[in-house]
């Protein structure tokens, strides 16, 4: 009997202390191991001494390269059955290899996040303008847009973004999948196990600074909250963790403000509980965001704006969602102080939970629509024009530069 296999190409080596993609990415392979004989990974970039050990996982991993024929050795050898791309830069560079030499394997794209959108808002943030949609419309948009056409299915994670692609962009839903984050086995975060109010102190913000949202949001604190939060709570202070903190970040540690950088937190939730509240003002963005499950799942209320909250049910926040300065700061002063208020707010946590993660259920649905993909691919493919005319030829152009490149390569040699 023929084994089968699921290829996954991931952008970095999964970091799950490190990002919520990097735990996303870990739920994804625990979920493929159940279902596939054998799990391959493979990524261009090099491993970090945080990448989790995937081989302890029985995963079987590969290093690749960029722009070079040896990638397309390795996958006509495997000809898996499915190939997962780890965001859609990473099926621009190797998805045209895949359908080249694995043409049968169902070519699935993991967005993380709309890359396009999180830009859009970011380039208004930038220039300091009001949100219009044409920002929507950009370079980007295409491309991802493009990518998700090629692919037979691409799993969106937050809703808001599923109805953004749906709606605005007249994208099918058979090319669509929602799938939030996947349920875990954890206490029950209103348990008497959760540290309790009086148990906890201070404030927290949490996030890889790789990511500019969080490096945004760290600056806002800094500037224009923090300083407000402190004059209502002078005996508070508010601790910034993240990986990868550069030397800007660095540089706003505080002691006398209270506002202490703490560097990388080796477990999120384990640190986070200890805390009273989570501040998150995030300016731009997109996707669910991994530091308000972690929050959740530690019975932490939180703080954030509409962009933070999008997708995970704000209108039953486990806290409170504010984008006007003095509600934030009064709400902040308000939950810190007031127990009876936190305890509301937390009680909120179990039920948010249940509504936005991907229980067994889901998962198992995901796995029987893969199942069924398989069975119907031929009619699938050819119900999406448009994704058949965008692998024609003469919309190859990632595919002519990397050839160019890799050609480029072997004759400076």
């Amino acid at each position: 009997m023929q084994r089968t296999k699921l290829f996954v190409i991931g952008q970095v080596w999964p970091e799950p202390t490190s990002s919520a993609a990097g735990w996303r990415m870990l739920q994804l392979l625990g979920l493929f191991l159940k279902q596939y004989d054998e799990v391959h990974f493979a990524s261009a970039a090099a491993r970090s001494p945080h990448s989790h050990r995937l081989d302890e996982m029985n995963i079987i991993c590969h290093s690749i390269l960029l722009n070079d024929s040896s990638f397309d050795k390795l996958i006509k050898e495997l000809q898996p059955d499915v190939v997962l791309f780890d965001r859609f830069m990473v099926e621009e560079q190797f998805g045209w290899r895949v359908a080249e030499h694995c043409p049968q394997a169902i070519r699935i794209l993991d967005t993380e996040d709309l890359h396009f959108l999180r830009l859009a808002r970011q380039e208004a943030y930038r220039q300091q303008q009001a949100w219009s949609e044409e920002l929507l419309y950009s370079p980007t948009a295409m491309r991802e847009l493009a990518t998700i056409y090629r692919c037979d299915l691409s799993l969106i994670i937050s809703r808001s973004e599923y109805d953004l692609l749906v709606d605005q962009f007249r994208v099918s839903e058979s090319l669509l999948y929602y799938l939030p984050f996947f349920a875990e086995t954890f206490n029950d975060p209103n348990s008497t196990l959760m540290p309790t109010f009086s148990d906890r102190k201070n404030l927290i913000f949490i996030g890889n600074f790789l990511h500019e949202p969080n490096w945004k949001t760290v600056e806002l604190l800094k500037k224009t909250y923090w300083p407000e939060i402190r004059k209502a709570l002078p005996e508070a202070e508010l601790h910034i963790y993240g990986a990868y903190a550069s030397q800007k970040v660095e540089q706003l540690h505080n002691t006398k403000d209270g506002f202490l950088i703490k560097g990388r937190a080796d477990d999120a939730r384990q640190t986070m509980q200890s805390y009273r509240l989570l501040l998150a003002p995030i300016p731009f963005g997109a996707g669910q965001k991994g530091k308000f499950v972690d929050a959740m799942i530690t019975g932490t209320p939180s703080i954030t704006s509409s962009v933070g909250a999008e997708g995970m049910n704000p209108e039953y926040w486990p806290g409170v969602v504010a984008d006007l300065l003095e509600n934030f700061v009064s709400e902040t002063v308000k939950l810190y102080t007031n127990e009876a208020y936190w305890l509301e707010k937390q009680a909120l946590i179990s039920s948010v939970l249940s509504n936005l993660m991907a229980d067994d259920l889901a998962q198992m649905l995901f796995v029987q629509h893969i199942a069924a993909l398989t069975e119907n691919l031929a009619a699938h493919r050819n119900q999406n024009m448009i994704g058949r005319i965008l692998a024609q030829e003469q919309y190859a152009a990632k595919k002519y530069m990397s050839r160019w490149i890799e050609a480029k390569n072997i004759s400076s040699k």
